[in-house]
């Protein structure tokens, strides 16, 4: 259905190094879909930690300022190009953005797109799209933990961790998950054993609790506890690091902390101790785009169909509209909240 109607998209503009009340405002027209495209509608976007790391230009590899960020989105189609079935009008669907999800409408590649099951809300399917494939891959692909196994989620109170405890424990592994003390209801309530992240002697308790280690680790902190993640495994057991956390505030290029994460995990990977330790990166695999998209499609069709069950239950912090990104934003860098800000149009 490639109309010449011109929308009007309302979009949040991230301009450079600013404070989340840095955020803009602005408005410009977008052309219908082109072929292979799609108009989609936000319903549900959210705040993940990359965006709180781009506001720092400290993600990876970032675009140059200013851009829009919004790592994913939950839209309705309204408009198709030449080429994509004009049957998904109407549908609701999902897809990863890296940026431009933050945003009333945007335009995306119809091959990126993923249906949302019927009777799931777009707040709540919104919290396990980049969320619930990052923790799936990890869980499933990275590590492979088998059932009857345990594994330790750092913040497990967080969009990803939260996730993750609930995606281990219906695979019937075993959780030690660490978080502030105000979040330990909550974690225990996903079925998962609480630890105080801010205790002194974090490590030693582990320990305490499994004193033969754990099959795996899920670190989105690095820096200098890295270490202790890596010792808390028994042989055959799996560290993966996805994130550098530790660092986000330090000045400096932001690829130096990733390098360096690199380098140590390459020199740990040869140690003859039967251990092994990867970074994740969500977009491995982008260079061959067909199978990057297979993978994604059957990932993320595995989690929504997991949180349309029951399996899954969605972990929402808080809602603000769209103009309301900038408090948003802060809001999920204050580390007071379990689970994943979503913004709604």
């Amino acid at each position: 259905m490639n109309t010449t109607v011109v929308t009007h998209a309302t979009e949040v503009v991230l301009p450079g190094e600013v404070e989340p009340s840095g955020l803009r405002l602005r408005t410009r027209d977008l052309p219908p879909p082109s072929a292979g495209h799609v108009l989609l509608r936000m319903d549900a976007t959210g705040v993940s930690f990359a965006e709180q790391q781009m506001r720092r230009g400290k993600y990876y590899d970032q675009p140059p300022f200013p851009f829009v960020p919004g790592y994913d989105v939950v839209g309705t189609v309204v408009a198709t190009g030449p080429g994509v079935d004009p049957a998904m009008v109407g549908r609701r669907v999902a897809a990863v953005t890296k940026t431009g999800a933050w945003a009333s409408h945007l335009l995306l590649d119809a091959a990126d797109v993923v249906p949302v099951p019927d009777g799931v809300t777009a707040a709540d399917a919104e919290t396990v799209v980049v969320n619930g494939v990052t923790a799936w891959q990890m869980l499933h692909r990275t590590a492979k933990v088998r059932r009857g196994g345990t594994i330790v989620v750092l913040g497990a109170n967080g969009g990803v961790g939260s996730t993750l405890v609930q995606l281990a424990r219906h695979a019937g592994i075993t959780v030690i998950g660490t978080a502030s003390a105000r979040h330990h209801d909550t974690v225990r309530a996903l079925g998962a054993t609480p630890v105080d992240y801010r205790d002194p002697e974090l490590y030693r308790r582990i320990r305490e609790l499994v004193p033969d280690g754990v099959d795996a680790v899920f670190d989105h902190v690095g820096g200098a506890g890295l270490e202790q993640s890596w010792s808390l495994l028994r042989r055959g057991g799996v560290l993966v690091s996805y994130g550098t956390a530790a660092t986000k505030d330090e000045a400096g290029n932001s690829q130096l902390p990733v390098l360096k994460l690199f380098a140590r995990l390459a020199l740990w990977n040869n140690l003859p101790n039967g251990r092994s330790a990867h970074f994740y990166n969500f977009w491995a695999g982008k260079r061959r785009p067909a199978a990057f998209r297979a993978r994604l499609r059957e990932d993320l069709t595995q989690v929504l169909a997991l949180l349309a069950d029951g399996t899954l239950a969605a972990q929402i912090a808080a809602e603000f509209p769209l103009d309301e990104a900038a408090a948003a934003l802060a809001l999920a860098e204050s580390r007071t909240v379990a689970g994943k800000v979503v913004i709604v149009p």
